[in-house]
């Protein structure tokens, strides 16, 4: 598989927007000169770095996936385990909305667009809800992840409250670069996106980029009611890694609260990126 891509809300899910997280500037722990290290080595160096982050009540609650689209290395941590997605899904509602635009053979139209800007920059929940209802919900995004090659995602009507793990989420970003079921006018539309997300919603993955480079990104965070309130916190994109293009998707719930979250997700984006990154 290869790929490329990258609401203003305490609770980031659900009709009612609320108050933004706060900033995080993006760091990176890799340097150019580190030595080349082979793959099973890099994997079982990079899960071990987890163990000792996840702990407590977060076991589990994590699933990680990261791939240089250079190099074809990968790493995952229970890849396949389902999370809540939060706002995290919107990627998925966005990249419905371009499938469905590229059947009926003519773009989004105008309002379309103005509301998949809110959904990805902002991570407006009126605008994500409105396009997910324009679409025809569960059934019609079903029918798109089919294409996009994501297989274990859980779709419901209360979009914030799906379920997915990071493998499928890697399989959406993967669509965002390379040609494919998503043409490269869908691509670029989407990657321009998640580029220009507004400032103080570009923590998560973006921490385990190289300075100086932009990260394209989609971030999640509600407290969940059936989990007694605990936080999930997600973030997926691409992320430019040792000079090079790297897809990560760190989901996590359980949390305490929103911002240890966004430090578990930042800390499992830095080792992620890490075990897969080849020095260029």
């Amino acid at each position: 598989m290869l790929g490329v891509v990258v609401v203003t809300a305490t609770n980031d899910v659900g009709p009612t927007p609320g108050a933004a997280p706060p900033s995080r500037a993006p760091t990176s722990s890799a340097s150019s000169t580190a030595p080349v290290v082979d793959p099973a080595t890099a994997a079982r160096v990079a899960t071990a770095a987890i163990d000792r982050l996840v702990t407590g009540a977060s076991v589990g609650h994590v699933s990680v996936a990261a791939l240089d689209v250079a190099t074809g290395r990968s790493f995952g941590y229970a890849a396949d385990t389902s999370i809540q997605t939060a706002s995290v899904v919107k990627l998925d509602i966005l990249e419905a909305l371009l499938l469905q635009s590229q059947d009926d053979g003519i773009p989004p139209s105008a309002e379309e667009r103005e509301l998949a800007a809110l959904m990805i920059q902002q991570s407006d929940n009126d605008a994500a809800s409105r396009l997910w209802e324009d679409l025809g919900g569960v059934p019609v995004l079903d029918a798109a992840n089919r294409r996009l090659g994501v297989r274990d995602t859980h779709l419901l009507d209360h979009w914030g409250s799906s379920t997915t793990p990071a493998s499928d989420q890697l399989a959406l970003l993967a669509a965002l670069h390379a040609p494919g079921p998503l043409d490269a006018d869908s691509r670029r539309f989407a990657h321009d996106l998640m580029t220009s997300v507004v400032e103080e919603q570009r923590w998560g993955v973006s921490a385990a980029a190289d300075p100086g480079t932009t990260t394209a990104l989609k971030n999640g965070w509600t407290p969940a009611d059936a989990d007694g309130g605990r936080w999930v916190v997600g973030s997926v994109g691409i992320v430019t890694a040792g000079g090079g293009p790297v897809l990560l998707a760190v989901l996590t719930e359980h949390q305490p609260s929103k911002d240890a979250g966004i430090d578990l997700v930042e800390g499992l984006s830095r080792i992620a990126a890490e075990a897969v990154r080849t020095p260029r």
